[in-house]
């Protein structure tokens, strides 16, 4: 069976997890709802199929609720790779190990490291390390305009647009373009999404940052410049705002292939 754990920012008209679960009842096949809170993790009945993690609180207990179920269990997506994934630091270390294009990234304690990084680049962006839906992404162009430490901050890339590219398996299936006058392109701070066509760039460089932080599905967020495409970051429980691919269908078809390889 397909365990599910809902996402806790569902909403009536924005609910992913309700999104799937129809796409599983369309195709015959039985599931379940686990309430994470109130899970034992060393004394739950499941029967060793796929547990389906549409998203997580920030919190402590929910992460090592997933972690203890991912021994015996499978889990999709892995909490090692969400923990990568939400963590801004992690995700920058491994799209520099495995040399995947992303903006210049300083991560420090000190605010000379960081005055000189600001000096040297002229503008940076600087985000929270545990940041989510484009929340607290903000331009500094002069010292006193720092957040507190520690500082996570990227070299400015100009722009009125971005990405946000969904890849399965490491196939990029789908992909819309956000616009806004802001500097967080995300929906949720105003930008305006279009369904946009996968160009080999971009499945090549949103395939390989998901590939290497381990997701087995995740938005990738990408900036287009003179080169080819770059990484901004990688959400391992990303919404499909506005995409004209059916990406509820290929979750769930996905899910049953991984319960059916489970029980081989």
């Amino acid at each position: 069976m397909i365990s599910i754990i809902p996402k806790p920012t569902d909403t009536p008209g924005d609910n992913s997890t309700a999104m799937v679960l129809r796409e599983l009842q369309r195709m015959g096949r039985n599931y379940s709802i686990l309430d994470i809170d109130s899970l034992d993790p060393f004394n739950c009945e499941l029967d060793g199929g796929v547990i389906w993690v549409c998203g997580l609180k920030q919190d402590q207990h929910q992460f090592e609720v997933i972690n203890a179920l991912s021994v015996h269990h499978r889990v999709i997506n892995t909490p090692l790779s969400i923990f990568t994934c939400a963590s801004k630091v992690m995700t920058s270390a491994l799209l520099h190990k495995h040399r995947i294009p992303t903006p210049k990234t300083l991560f420090t304690a000190s605010r000379d490291e960081a005055v000189r990084f600001l000096r040297e680049q002229g503008k940076v962006v600087t985000k929270p390390v545990y940041g989510f839906d484009g929340i607290d992404v903000k331009l500094v162009d002069s010292p006193d305009m720092l957040p507190p430490p520690p500082f996570y901050l990227q070299e400015y890339v100009p722009n009125n647009r971005d990405y946000r590219i969904f890849v399965i398996n490491g196939k990029a299936v789908g992909g819309i373009m956000r616009v806004s006058d802001t500097l967080a392109h995300n929906i949720h701070q105003g930008g305006t999404g279009i369904p946009c066509e996968i160009d080999p760039g971009m499945q090549e460089v949103a395939g390989n940052a998901a590939r290497v932080v381990g997701v087995d599905y995740a938005g990738v967020d990408l900036l287009r410049t003179k080169e080819g495409y770059c990484v901004l970051e990688v959400n391992g429980t990303p919404n499909w705002h506005c995409m004209s691919t059916p990406i509820p269908k290929l979750l769930a078809e996905y899910f049953v292939e991984q319960e059916q390889l489970e029980r081989m």
